[in-house]
């Protein structure tokens, strides 16, 4: 049996059909095991959500990677994230993007990620504590905008701060059974493109 490690994910994630080249390679260049450092290495690199307190679960790894390659980042761009949670798709797409805001309702757990991310020498990422309906404002308009968190709808502030053209992932649903919706913003609002998977995600938390 081989070692556990990166090169598991990266597997899955072609398993599930993601095939760009920059996400395979992020994946396996970030140590998943700095951001959830479990004693059993099998457990940290298998393809599934791990528990991270206050009921909240990371995203599954290969899912991470469908939503990223759904993004279509280019390495130049500004994004926002929201849901930073324990930081490892945090790091991906620092790894994919020019730099990222990333907003995390516990902060606790922000404060957490932000050790990690730093000693991994993450540096082109800004951690906000905040209500992520609301996304980040005063940093907008972002080029492309990775939602880790299930709503019935994407917040219209979320709309606003994504520049014409860009993109957005977000799990549509009322938490539990979702389907991972790939949006395009234009002149009159977001415009469906794709959906990427169907899934199960934590509710957003914040203002309805």
């Amino acid at each position: 049996m081989h070692p556990a490690g990166p090169e598991d994910l990266v597997r899955a994630a072609r398993r599930v059909g993601v095939f760009d080249e920059r996400v395979l390679a992020a994946l396996r260049t970030t140590m998943r095991e700095a951001f959830l450092p479990l004693e059993d290495l099998r457990a940290v690199y298998d393809d599934a959500p791990l528990a991270i307190g206050h009921g909240q679960v990371t995203t599954q790894p290969s899912l991470s990677a469908r939503m990223l390659e759904g993004l279509a980042l280019t390495g130049g761009e500004h994004v926002l994230e929201i849901g930073t949670g324990a930081g490892f798709q945090t790091a991906l797409l620092a790894r994919l993007a020019g730099d990222v805001v990333s907003i995390e309702w516990w902060p606790d757990l922000s404060e957490q990620a932000g050790r990690v991310l730093a000693t991994e020498g993450v540096d082109n990422v800004e951690l906000v504590v905040g209500d992520g309906r609301r996304g980040v404002p005063e940093r907008a308009p972002f080029d492309a905008v990775l939602v880790s968190a299930a709503a019935l709808e994407v917040p219209v502030p979320l709309v606003e701060q994504l520049r014409w053209g860009g993109r957005l992932v977000q799990p549509i649903g009322a938490g539990g059974n979702e389907r991972v919706m790939l949006f395009e913003r234009t002149e009159s609002g977001l415009r469906r493109i794709d959906v990427l998977a169907l899934a199960r995600f934590v509710r957003m938390r914040g203002r309805a």
